[in-house]
This record gives C-alpha cells, sequence and structure tokens, in this order.
C-alpha cells in the first residue's frame, strides 16, 4: 500500500508543490505547478487507460508521496478511482461529469441540426435552438424557412429571457429561486408595448407555459415579430434548450402560433430523444 511518508528529497518536493495552497492563501507557482501535475495524471490515465503510483510519480517528475498525495486529491472529486488491482489507479466518472458541459453543447447543436432544418421547411419559418446564459438566453443554431423574410442572424446573440419565447420556456422549467435571481438581474425592461414588464403576470404566464408544454411571443421583443417555442429536455429530464420558430405577425399570428404549437413541440420532443431522454 503506497504511504506518503518519505526522504528528505520528498520534503522539498512536496513544499514546492503545496506552494500558494497552504495557510496563506496565495496564489504562488508552485500551486500551479500542482493543478498542472495533476492535469499530466488524468491526461496519462487516458492514454494508458491505468498506472500505478510509481509509473505517475515517475512520468510526471515527481516523488510517490506527492503523485500519491495528488490522486487522493483527483479522488476525492471522483476524477480518479483505484482499480480492482490496489495500488492502480483509472479516471473516475467525474471526469464525464466535467465533459458533459461541454459535449452537451455540442450534441445539442449537432442533434438539434436536422430537426431544425426540418422544422423549418415544414413550418416555412425561422428555428432557432437557444439555451440559457447568465440571465439571458443565446440561440446556437438557427435554420431560414423558404418564407423566412428577414435575413437576420440570431446566432450568438443574447436575448431577454421574459421577452422571448426561447426565453419564458428556460424561466418556465428553473425553480423558483433560480427563476427569481435571474430576473432580480435581468430586469423586465420593456422592449415594445406588449413586453410584460409585470412579475406575476410573467409568473403566471410561466404556469400557462409549463402546463401546455410552450411558450409564446405576440410582438414582445420586436413589434411585427411572433415566436413560439417549446423545451428540450436531456437524457435526465433536464430542460437543456429551447426550439423556436419565428415569423411576421400578419402570417404569423396568435392563432396560428397555437395552430403550429403541437408540431413544434413534437420536434422538441425529437432533439431530446436524439439526446438520449425517453420521453
Amino acid at each position: 500500500m503506497d504511504v506518503a511518508g518519505g526522504s528528505a528529497d520528498d520534503s522539498v518536493d512536496d513544499s514546492v508543490d503545496d506552494g500558494g495552497t497552504g495557510g496563506g492563501g496565495g496564489t504562488g507557482g508552485g500551486g500551479v505547478q500542482s493543478v498542472d501535475r495533476a492535469i499530466g495524471i488524468l491526461e496519462i490515465l487516458s492514454r494508458r487507460g491505468e498506472a500505478g503510483v510509481s509509473e505517475l510519480a515517475a512520468e510526471i517528475g515527481v516523488h510517490r508521496s506527492t503523485a500519491f498525495r495528488l490522486l487522493g486529491a483527483l479522488e476525492s472529486r471522483g476524477l480518479v478511482e483505484q482499480a480492482e488491482d490496489r495500488g492502480k489507479y483509472r479516471l473516475g466518472f467525474g471526469v464525464v461529469r466535467l465533459a458533459g458541459g461541454v459535449a452537451a453543447r455540442l450534441d445539442l447543436v449537432q442533434q438539434g441540426r436536422p430537426v431544425c432544418r426540418r422544422l423549418a421547411q415544414e413550418l416555412g419559418e425561422t428555428v432557432n435552438l437557444a439555451v440559457a446564459r447568465s440571465h439571458y438566453a443565446v440561440n446556437l443554431d438557427q435554420v431560414r424557412g423558404p418564407a423566412a423574410v428577414t435575413a437576420h442572424n440570431w446566432v450568438g446573440q443574447l436575448t431577454p429571457l421574459h421577452a422571448t419565447s426561447s426565453g419564458k420556456v428556460l424561466l418556465a422549467h428553473l425553480d423558483d429561486r433560480h427563476r427569481a435571481r435571474l430576473l432580480a438581474a435581468a430586469g423586465l425592461d420593456a422592449y415594445t408595448p406588449h413586453t410584460i414588464t409585470s412579475a406575476a403576470a410573467l409568473d403566471a404566464q410561466l404556469g400557462e407555459v409549463r402546463e401546455r408544454g410552450y411558450a409564446v411571443t405576440v410582438e414582445e421583443y420586436e413589434i411585427g415579430l411572433n415566436a413560439i417555442a417549446a423545451p428540450v429536455r436531456s437524457y435526465e429530464g433536464e430542460v437543456v434548450a429551447a426550439v423556436s420558430a419565428s415569423g411576421p405577425a400578419y402570417r404569423f399570428s396568435g392563432d396560428r402560433l397555437h395552430e403550429l404549437a403541437p408540431v413544434l413541440v413534437a420536434g422538441a420532443a425529437d432533439i431530446g430523444h436524439r439526446l438520449g431522454h425517453p420521453g
């Protein structure tokens, strides 16, 4: 079994390795060096699959006691775990959790693109895929339908949560405290005379969004522009995005929005299914 005892050289190496992480609370080069070494361990295990403490210590150029301490820190976070053969380590499932933060967004666009194309063709309008970023909604992808009358590119643009259909979907599926915190930071600014600026009115509408499964906006963000959005769920059932369709008010009227809702809701469910959601 590996232990943290060692020679005088161990003590010198350990003291350097711990620089910036002790009681002084500094951010010296030693702390950065420790982070670099820990990342090195993860990269080695990624390549090899499994490795022992001595192997890892030799490859990153530290004593076994230092490697053992780094492994202990990584293991406490679930980033590495001991293999069945004691003394050997492999990557832990915590790595999957971290990777999911990036992979989920990459997968979302990749899996959502064919559905958005289909929806754009079927509805004839512009279809967007959006996620929450801070107290905004940000569009990750956009497909223009054959009847779209504007060439405006919404990809990468931050839009208000309370005045857009995608934003309302994302807000509606947050817990009360999180939603209140975001709205406190964002405010309820009026973009048109139709924007909802009352917290009570918005809360009531968000309840309707949850109940019927989609959100609509009628000239709330731009005069002459209406939109509808539905939630996209991850494999865990969490709402991770909203897919929306928008068009000119004269063609995409209030009644028309509700008529097309089942098509958009089905499309959102299809994206969710592609992400692993069983529903």
